[in-house]
Order: structure tokens, then sequence, then C-alpha cells
């Protein structure tokens, strides 16, 4: 039996602008804005509880969030610079195997996170949890999502990760790449090789297979896994989100 991991909760605030959700709701983190009476975080943290997830840490710098962290019964961490090196922090202080999520992934359920254990394969050092395009659009017909296009279908990140390994440490910088990237794709191709970026312009590159080469670039094993439900895929980037968002919740409460 695969051993049940700790949870992070990435709850930074990117700088710069402030972000649309909290200032459409007049609270100072999207993580506080309420759906069916509760925080956007606290539906998060109900869900990893649902899991069987019994260490949860938050990672926050609003002190607003850390208050609502700890009555939640979770531990409060430090953020990074970036999603990166809050997650660095992360692996740091709770060691692997490590799930990582974010605070405005309202929808998530237990069952998602169960079955994303279940479907991770043996061996590997990091999974990544995505949907395909035909999956989201027959679970929320007419979300638009940012779509990664590769050879074995059109993908969209659903904000779960695991950290299988101590060895996943290691893929920690290639993150950072992502991160700038993920909208790019094809520069993520030409990180790995002229061949791996040719097959990606002659369509010939799988998503799976970019993921697996990245991984063996860095010395661990990577792996996709694919999610089951195309409510993965949606979280609250935006106001026309939340609205989306409050009415699935509504609706699975009646």
């Amino acid at each position: 039996m695969k051993a049940r991991p700790a949870a992070l909760v990435l709850a930074g605030s990117r700088p710069g602008a402030p972000d649309p959700v909290a200032a459409a709701e007049g609270v100072s983190h999207k993580s506080l804005v309420e759906i069916a009476g509760w925080p956007m975080l606290a539906h998060v943290v109900a869900a990893l509880n649902d899991a069987g997830i019994e260490r949860i840490a938050v990672s926050a710098s609003d002190p607003e969030v850390r208050d609502l962290a700890i009555r939640l019964g979770c531990e409060v961490l430090a953020t990074g610079a970036g999603p990166s090196a809050s997650v660095a922090i992360g692996l740091e202080a709770l060691g692997a195997p490590l799930l990582v999520t974010t605070s405005d992934h309202a929808l998530l359920q237990g069952r998602w996170v169960r079955d994303f254990l279940a479907d991770t394969p043996d061996g590997s050092d990091v999974a990544i949890l995505l949907a395909r395009r035909d999956t989201i659009e027959a679970a929320m017909p007419g979300s638009r999502r940012t779509y990664l296009r590769f050879a074995d279908g059109h993908w969209s990140g659903c904000n779960l990760f695991l950290l299988a390994t101590e060895h996943a440490g290691l893929a920690i910088d290639t993150w950072k790449m992502v991160e700038a990237d993920r909208k790019r794709p094809w520069r993520i191709a030409a990180r790995l090789g002229l061949g791996m970026l040719a097959g990606y312009a002659l369509g010939r590159l799988t998503l799976a297979g970019a993921i697996a080469k990245l991984g063996t670039k860095i010395g661990i094993h990577a792996s996709l896994v694919a999610a089951r439900d195309g409510l993965a895929a949606v979280d609250v980037d935006k106001p026309s989100d939340l609205v989306d968002a409050r009415k699935i919740i509504e609706g699975r409460a009646r």
C-alpha cells in the first residue's frame, strides 16, 4: 500500500496587480472568498481531510490566511519568491511523499486525490495530474481553459502534484522553468533538445513523453496522470470562475 502523503496548500500572493477575485470580493486574499458559507481555503482543506490526509500545511504570507489556516488545524509555512520556492520550503519541512495543491482549487474533491494517488505509477518520483480537453468539456461544457497541445491530446493542469520521493527535490529548479514557459510548450520542448523540438513542431511529441524526458534529464522518474474528472482542471483565477465554482458547489450541497 502506498504511503499516505502530507499535503501542502500554496496560498501565496503574486507580486504586482491585486488578484482580480480578491479585489472583486473585497478581501485581502482570494483564499478568504466565501463559497456556500465557507472560505475557499476551507473547501480545499476539507477535501484533503476527506482524502485521508492527516498532515496539512498552508504556505501563506497574508496574516488573515495564516490565521484561517491555524483555525482549520493546519501548519503554516513561509512563502518563497514563487510557487516553486514555496514547494521547496514545504518539501524540506514536511518531507516526501508530499501532495501539492493550491488554495484556489475550490472544487477539489477527496476522491480526486485518492484517484490521483492510486493512478500514480509505481516508481514515480514526481507525478502531475492533468486533464484532457474532452474530459473537461464533458464535465463543464463551455469551460474556457488554457491547453497544452501535444500529440496525445490537449491538456490542462489540475493544480495537483505529487512529490513521491526525496529525489523529487531535484525537480524544483525545472519547476521554475515550467512556471515561466507553461503557456509556451514549444520552449519546454526546445529545452529537451532539437529532436524533441522537431517532434513537437511536427505534432509527434506527446505530453507524457515530454514529462518523462524532462524527468530523465534531471535524474528522476516523472509521470503524467490523467484526471478521471474534468472538473479537476477548474480553479478560480478570475471572477467568472468564481461564479462557476459557486454554482457547482451549491449544486453539490443541494
